[in-house]
């Protein structure tokens, strides 16, 4: 059997529209300054704002991910917000098209498609639908973001056809301050249940870690609900930044570690600092990462300092939707299921 390669399960694409990809990017106040930093840290300049941003985004990415211990990685789309009524709200900071991720993984065998759907848009099954036959591997959401009450009745439909397509829901659990917050109580794990009993396979981004101080903490309501739901993950993306990472520790023994799955959380900046003095990471492996450049590897290289197994970066071969076509383009995947469309 062909050993299976790490994925990084969790990369954002950005894009501001540059050459009609159908994005764009609404950044205000003291998000500029993260932009800006976020930019420079993966190995951009500012300037690519008012240039080919989305192209020079996507090549410095495979340039990233080529060069990487890593088979491949799992880039995201990112719906627009609605309300309960499927109404569009003038809400977010940043849109991708699911179009463009699809037509992304097309071009790219380096790139593994998630779509992001909003259930409660007028075409949401329709949508799902069309993602499905074009390739998506898994869907994307931010509750708290999107504004998505997983419990909401007229979302059932939906949810079963994810969980009749094992098309698995990676959504984001605990704080947030990068995208802003429109419902901050949908933040809490316990906002997935709905899908989860449906049968939806869930990976609980992040967690459900705190991103601010005053966050409110729900990784151990996420901890809990494992021993309910042998259907639901966790993430390790963003643990590089420094309040997410707090909990490492627990997520090495049991019974988290059998459901923990790598991500980066690309853009997000990654430091070993917080790893070596909390001392996850001695010395020696601080200092070895910290000379990676690349921000990618150096995230997985950090994570396996850590001492999180090999299982841990492969595991999402096991969840993912991939057909027979697609899965022939990757080394490291298994035979993929037979799955009725």
């Amino acid at each position: 059997m062909t050993e299976q390669r790490p994925v990084d399960m969790h990369v954002h694409i950005v894009g501001t529209g540059a050459g009609g990809t159908g994005c764009w990017l609404r950044v205000k106040g003291w998000h500029w300054p993260l932009a800006a930093f976020m930019t420079r840290h993966i190995g951009l300049s500012r300037k690519a704002f008012s240039g080919d941003f989305d192209r020079l985004y996507v090549d410095r990415l495979l340039e990233l991910v080529r060069s990487s211990s890593l088979e491949a990685a799992v880039i995201l789309a990112h719906d627009r917000v609605y309300d309960e009524h499927g109404r569009k709200l003038e809400f977010g900071s940043f849109y991708v098209p699911n179009e463009y991720v699809l037509r992304l993984a097309e071009e790219h065998p380096e790139f593994i498609p998630a779509v992001s759907i909003h259930p409660g848009r007028g075409d949401a099954l329709e949508e799902l639908d069309r993602c499905i036959a074009g390739g998506a591997a898994m869907m994307k959401c931010l509750p708290n973001c999107h504004n998505i009450d997983c419990a909401n009745p007229r979302y059932t439909k939906f949810w079963e056809r994810m969980a009749e397509a094992r098309l698995p829901l990676l959504a984001h659990t605990g704080g947030e301050h990068t995208v802003p917050v429109i419902r901050k109580e949908y933040s809490d794990p316990r906002i997935l249940r709905r899908p989860l009993e449906i049968g939806v396979t869930v990976i609980a981004a992040h967690c459900a870690t705190k991103s601010g101080l005053t966050d409110r903490e729900y990784f151990h309501v996420f901890a809990a609900m494992l021993s309910e739901f042998p259907n639901l993950y966790g993430d390790t993306s963003a643990f590089n930044v420094p309040i997410r990472g707090r909990h490492i520790p627990e997520c090495l023994k049991e019974p988290l570690l059998p459901r923990m799955l790598h991500g980066s959380d690309f853009p997000v900046p990654v430091f070993g600092h917080w790893a070596w003095l909390q001392h996850f990471v001695g010395w020696q492996e601080f200092r070895r990462c910290e000379r990676i450049n690349n921000v990618i590897e150096k995230d997985y290289q950090l994570k396996r300092a850590m001492g999180f197994p090999d299982a841990v970066f492969t595991r999402v071969w096991d969840l993912m939707r991939i057909n027979k076509n697609r899965a022939s383009r990757f080394r490291g995947c298994p035979e993929a299921r037979g799955i009725s469309n």
